[in-house]
């Protein structure tokens, strides 16, 4: 009863709120990759990072007004502290969604990179650089990246001619038209097509334009032979193909040219009118109009099933409060799984580049995910003893661990038998890396060791005494203390850890465990 009326009056509140809002904005940028440059980085209090933050202003000041590419430089062009960067939108975006992903490239680059001179970053939508040399003009295939999707195709040898042909069809449309971009789709079967896009910034000649999309398409056999998408990124280019379609038809022709020393794309194109036919004839109703009209009833459905589900969710909780913990492992296992593409995104398809350690459960990954959150991901090995349900027990036991001096879970995935796990990311490695490091080692006076013993102490007496659960780790070593940015130490890895019972001091195990 007290739950229904909550829901009539958190239903009411939403109403009101969606009548008095003008409009709702569902359009977000998605994250795709960066790369930093370590050959070159800064100090906080030097020049390069306030003219860093200056050009970063006027490429986020300029995104609605540049067309969807734009270039700008702070401090001295040929000195030390230069920085020079430059945006480009796709081509068939908004040029309100184009400033949403300009902004969120701006900033999580910074966080992203945080002391280097020189990075890049990658998102559906667009790609942001700088760097403390000249970046313009210049056609540069260096730093690049390429994705792929997991899935194979059906036809491999009759999709890789339709994707030969689709690509040159597209690199000579985009190199004949004034803003260095092109869509185009063929047809791959009677009910199925293939969806190509190219772009090049505009800055670089065509011919260097064609170059570097000849380039992107060679190297489809490297990363994405007989997968149903792939995409190639290069600072001055980019290609990306699908079996589904990902981009925006353009309504208009784009307009010539601009005649500016550093040439700017063309408008961005609006989403295509959408036709609706009735009794009385044809009429047209525009996209805004439509997302203005859809987006606050799907807002309002969302609200309503949220709510109902938050009311199912604590019926459930009640009853598992009334019939003990045995019931609920499930539950706290399906609600933190993450989906393979996902972690294949983040990771780069687990690319050696992002590879960041081993150990006995297998390797250790530094990933993204698409909201731009920085996470550690352990990908068991094939030599793993650990099965499935070992590993969903292991997953619901370290769930229910919440300390600051333990490296918290953020969730696994178990697709296609892998058996992985998702942690937050702890920036200053394991606590081996410095105590057994000449170099390293004079970052830890007796202050810092106090400190660090006293967090490890802190977090066994939680696993001991303190959580619902006692624990009994099994596995400590330090290697297996990680230390954040503030040197605080984070117990790490569960794999061999035993739940113990409240009242018990010992207990007999069947193997020998631990280093």
């Amino acid at each position: 009863m007290a739950c229904s009326l909550w829901l009539e009056q958190f239903i009411l509140s939403a109403i009101v709120m969606l009548i008095i809002s003008p409009k709702i904005t569902a359009q977000q940028p998605t994250y795709r990759y960066h790369i930093c440059t370590n050959t070159s980085t800064f100090t906080p209090n030097s020049a390069f990072p306030k003219n860093l933050n200056a050009t970063l202003s006027s490429l986020l000041s300029n995104a609605t007004l540049s067309n969807g590419f734009y270039n700008t430089s702070s401090g001295a062009l040929q000195g030390p502290d230069a920085a020079n960067g430059l945006f480009l939108c796709r081509g068939d975006i908004s040029s309100s969604l184009c400033q949403i992903c300009v902004k969120a490239s701006c900033e999580n680059i910074i966080t992203l990179c945080p002391n280097q001179k020189e990075a890049i970053i990658w998102y559906d939508e667009c790609m942001l650089r700088y760097s403390n040399r000249s970046i313009f003009a210049d056609m540069e295939e260096q730093p690049g990246v390429y994705l792929w999707n997991i899935n194979n195709a059906s036809n491999p040898s009759q999709f890789n001619e339709a994707l030969g042909d689709l690509m040159g069809s597209l690199e000579n449309k985009a190199v004949g038209s004034s803003k260095f971009f092109a869509t185009e789709d063929v047809s791959l079967t009677t009910f199925s097509r293939l969806y190509g896009l190219v772009q090049c910034t505009p800055d670089i000649f065509p011919l260097d334009c064609r170059t570097c999309l000849a380039n992107c398409v060679r190297e489809i056999p490297s990363c994405c032979n007989g997968k149903q998408g792939g995409r190639v990124y290069k600072p001055s280019c980019n290609i990306r193909f699908e079996v589904a379609p990902f981009y925006t038809e353009a309504s208009q022709p784009p307009p010539s040219p601009s005649t500016n020393a550093t040439p700017p794309s063309s408008p961005s194109p609006s989403p295509p009118p959408a036709t609706l036919t009735n009794s009385g004839g044809n009429r047209k109703i525009s996209s805004e109009t439509i997302i203005t009209i859809t987006v606050p009833a799907a807002v309002v459905f969302i609200i309503i099933l949220s709510a109902s589900c938050y009311c199912l969710l604590r019926r459930k909780e009640y009853q598992i409060a009334n019939e003990g913990n045995g019931g609920n492992e499930i539950s706290v296992v399906e609600s933190l799984q993450f989906d393979l593409h996902s972690i294949l995104a983040a990771t780069c398809n687990f690319s050696e580049g992002n590879k960041i350690g081993e150990g006995g459960f297998g390797s250790v990954y530094k990933g993204t995910l698409h909201n731009g959150q920085m996470v550690a991901i352990k990908r068991q090995s094939e030599s793993s003893g650990q099965g499935l349900e070992e590993f969903k027990n292991e997953v619901a036991l370290v769930a229910k661990l919440q300390h600051r001096n333990l490296v918290r879970l953020l969730g696994f995935c178990a697709e296609e038998g892998e058996k992985i796990l998702v942690y937050e990311f702890v920036s200053n490695k394991s606590l081996d890396y410095f105590l057994f490091d000449l170099e390293k080692q004079r970052q830890l006076d007796w202050l810092m060791r106090c400190k660090i013993i006293g967090g490890i102490a802190r977090g066994l007496l939680y696993l001991h005494e303190d959580s619902r659960l006692r624990i009994i780790h099994r596995d400590l070593k330090a290697s297996n203390v990680l230390l954040n940015e503030d040197m605080n130490p984070k117990i790490a890895d569960f794999g061999m850890a035993r739940i113990c019972g409240v009242d018990q001091s010992q207990g007999n195990t069947n193997r020998i465990v631990g280093t």
